[in-house]
C-alpha cells in the first residue's frame, strides 16, 4: 500500500471512529432521557391512578432498554475477541434482548388483566396531573427525536433509536387523548381502553424481540436472506463448479457470517485468488456479508484428502 492509500485509509478509519463516537453519545443521551421519562410516568401513574400512564411507562421502558442495547452493541464491538470468546461479546445483546422481551410480554399480560378489572370497576383518576406528565413526556420525546433525526440516515443504530422514540411519542399522544376525554366527559373507562391499546403495542414489540433473538441464538439464516439465493449467487461466479456445506448465520444484529466449501473448476485453479476475490465481492455487494470462511477444493480431487493451497496449488495428505 503506498503513502496516499495509507493516508486515505487512515482518514477513513478516523472518520469512522468519530462517527461511531458521535453515535454512542446520541444513543446514550436518548437512553438516559427516555429512562427519566419512564420514571416520571411510573411516579405520575401511581399518583394519578392512571393505568394508561403506567402502561406507557412500560412501553417507554422497552424503548429505553432498546436504546441502551444499541449503545452497548457499539461499545461491545470495540472489545477484541479472546481465547474464550473468539467472536467477542456480540451475543450479550442478543441474550439481554431475549430476557427483556420475555419480561415485557409478561408485563403486557399484567396490563391486560388490570385494564379489564378497571373496565369492570372504574376508579377515579386525576386527569389534570395525568395530562401534565404525558404532555411533558411528549415534549421530551419530540426533542430527542429531533436530535436523533439529524443523523439517523448515517447510522442504522441511530435510525432504530429514532423509530423507538417516535413510538414513545405516539404512546404519550394516546395518554393525552385519554386525559382529555376524562376531563371533558368524566368517562374514566378511556384510561383502561388506552392501556389495552398500549399493551398490544408492548406485546407485539416483545414477541418480535423474542422471535428475532431466538432465531439468532439457534443460528438461523439472517432475516430477509435465503441460503438458496446465496448459493445461487456464489455458484454463478466464473470458475466455481460447485458450492456445498454452505452455512449463513447471524452472530449479532448487523454481524453476519458465512462458511462454505467451494469446488473450483480445473481450468480455474491457476486463478484461485481472483475467484476468491469475486466471491467475496458478490457476498459483500449483494448480501452485505463481509465475514466469510471459504474453503476451496479442486474438481478432480473429490473423494480424496486433497485440497487447494494458498496459491491454488494442490495439496495432499
Amino acid at each position: 500500500m503506498d503513502g496516499l492509500a495509507r493516508a486515505a485509509s487512515g482518514r477513513d478509519h478516523a472518520q469512522a471512529m468519530a462517527t461511531r463516537s458521535h453515535s454512542e453519545g446520541r444513543l446514550l443521551l436518548a437512553a438516559g432521557i427516555t429512562a427519566l421519562v419512564c420514571v416520571a410516568e411510573v411516579v405520575g401513574g401511581l399518583l394519578t391512578r392512571s393505568l394508561a400512564l403506567l402502561s406507557d411507562a412500560a412501553h417507554v421502558f422497552l424503548d429505553a432498554f432498546a436504546l441502551a442495547l444499541s449503545y452497548a452493541a457499539l461499545k461491545a464491538a470495540r472489545r477484541p475477541p479472546t481465547d474464550r470468546h473468539t467472536y467477542g461479546y456480540h451475543r450479550v445483546q442478543v441474550l439481554a434482548a431475549l430476557v427483556n422481551g420475555a419480561t415485557l410480554a409478561a408485563v403486557a399480560v399484567g396490563i391486560f388483566w388490570e385494564a379489564i378489572g378497571r373496565i369492570r370497576n372504574p376508579s377515579p383518576i386525576l386527569a389534570g396531573p395525568m395530562l401534565a406528565v404525558a404532555g411533558a413526556g411528549l415534549v421530551v420525546n419530540i426533542s430527542v427525536a429531533g436530535v436523533l433525526h439529524r443523523h439517523d440516515r448515517h447510522d442504522l443504530n441511530v435510525h432504530s433509536a429514532f423509530l423507538h422514540v417516535v413510538g414513545d411519542a405516539l404512546g404519550s399522544v394516546g395518554v393525552i387523548g385519554a386525559g382529555v376525554v376524562i376531563l371533558a366527559t368524566g368517562w374514566t373507562i378511556a384510561d383502561p381502553l388506552v392501556s389495552l391499546a398500549i399493551a398490544v403495542l408492548i406485546l407485539v414489540g416483545a414477541v418480535r424481540v423474542v422471535r428475532r433473538a431466538g432465531h439468532i441464538l439457534v443460528e438461523g439464516t439472517p432475516e430477509g436472506m435465503r441460503a438458496s439465493s446465496v448459493l445461487k449467487a456464489m455458484s454463478g461466479v466464473p470458475g466455481v463448479a460447485e458450492v456445498h456445506d454452505l452455512h449463513v448465520w447471524t452472530v449479532s444484529p448487523g454481524y453476519v457470517a458465512l462458511s462454505a466449501h467451494v469446488v473450483i473448476a480445473d481450468q480455474a485453479l491457476s486463478r484461485a485468488g481472483a475467484v476468491m476475490a469475486d466471491l467475496k465481492r458478490v457476498l459483500a455487494d449483494e448480501f452485505g456479508i463481509s465475514h466469510t470462511t471459504i474453503q476451496f477444493e479442486c474438481a478432480n480431487c473429490q473423494g480424496t484428502s486433497a485440497c487447494l493451497g494458498p496459491r491454488g496449488t494442490r495439496m495432499g495428505r
